[in-house]
């Protein structure tokens, strides 16, 4: 936001001391990513910045650790990559195999997630339901409560029900991570929401199931798929939760990358984190996007 041109010398200092601030505030939060994303292309196995590196050297970098990511398990890495190469990639390669569980469970619990939070939201949105605020309340919690008495719980529970170390509990679980991500969104797109348009389409003699699906669907998509990406998100990067409730064939990108900090450190979990950032970027700004696009549907300015 630009000064006016009556801004007096103290409103002027203030304002880019202000800028200044935010971003020493900004460049501190991103800081670790802008580590991680040089050291990921080092051509060394270590997790410092070579003197070749420095000097911007091209002999010190490298796509070793994300060609690693592709040959990390396989039985023949060495072989000519032709097709036999790459079944045996898709087949046995440990970062492939976590990040198809990834893209499974992922998929799957934002699906989940965004059906039952997006129920939620429409109910909540109704002045008429009773204890709204508490039901509000207990619905967002697991985005409150630490993961760890979560996952505490959900592995006791689990282990009761025979949910434990399996795909659907994981499932579950991530999806009750998502659901207050989508229940928020969805809410906040209902708060503008002229309900005058489904009353007239209902005295029309449109269907409840009609009203829903052709005049409030359409108006409040984007908040549906921005809470279902952060629902995503959510379940891309948990790992607290499959710690306690995954076995070890059930290893998603988050657990793989715990794992390997624990047993064998390599710059090939920098290469992952680097590709994780770009997808979680290009989410960020789909998000956005559709942040700006709800406001002018509801005939807001983007600020």
């Amino acid at each position: 936001m630009a000064l006016p041109a009556h801004a007096s010398i103290g409103e002027r200092v203030w304002h880019y001391c202000y800028l200044v601030i935010c971003g020493l505030i900004f460049l501190f939060l991103i800081a670790p990513i802008l580590v991680i994303i040089p050291l990921s292309f080092n051509i060394e196995p270590y997790f410092t910045f070579t003197y070749k590196m420095i000097t911007f050297d091209p002999e010190g970098y490298s796509l070793r650790w994300y060609d690693k990511i592709l040959t990390f398990g396989m039985a023949a890495p060495e072989a000519l990559r032709d097709g036999s190469w790459w079944r045996d990639t898709w087949e046995n390669a440990t970062w492939l195999h976590a990040l198809k569980n990834s893209a499974i469970i992922g998929v799957a619990s934002t699906l989940f997630a965004t059906v039952l939070g997006t129920l939620a939201a429409l109910g909540l949105s109704r002045p008429e339901m009773p204890f709204r605020r508490a039901v509000m309340a207990l619905l967002i919690s697991p985005m409150i409560v630490p993961l760890i008495i979560t996952a505490t719980g959900l592995f006791f529970f689990y282990s009761g029900a025979g949910l434990a170390h399996t795909f659907p509990g994981i499932i579950m679980a991530h999806a009750m991570l998502g659901i207050p991500f989508v229940i928020i969104t969805v809410t906040a797109t209902l708060s503008g929401f002229d309900h005058s348009l489904s009353r007239a389409a209902s005295s029309l003699g449109a269907t409840p199931v009609t009203v829903f699906r052709q005049v409030i669907l359409p108006l409040i998509l984007p908040g549906v798929i921005s809470g279902a990406l952060f629902a995503f998100v959510t379940s891309f990067d948990e790992v607290v939760v499959v710690l306690f409730v995954a076995s070890y064939d059930q290893q998603t990108i988050p657990l793989q990358m715990w794992n390997g900090i624990r047993e064998q450190i390599s710059p090939t979990i920098l290469a992952v984190a680097t590709i994780l950032v770009v997808i979680s970027i290009a989410l960020l700004s789909t998000i956005e996007l559709l942040r700006r696009r709800s406001e002018r549907l509801r005939g807001i300015s983007p600020g």
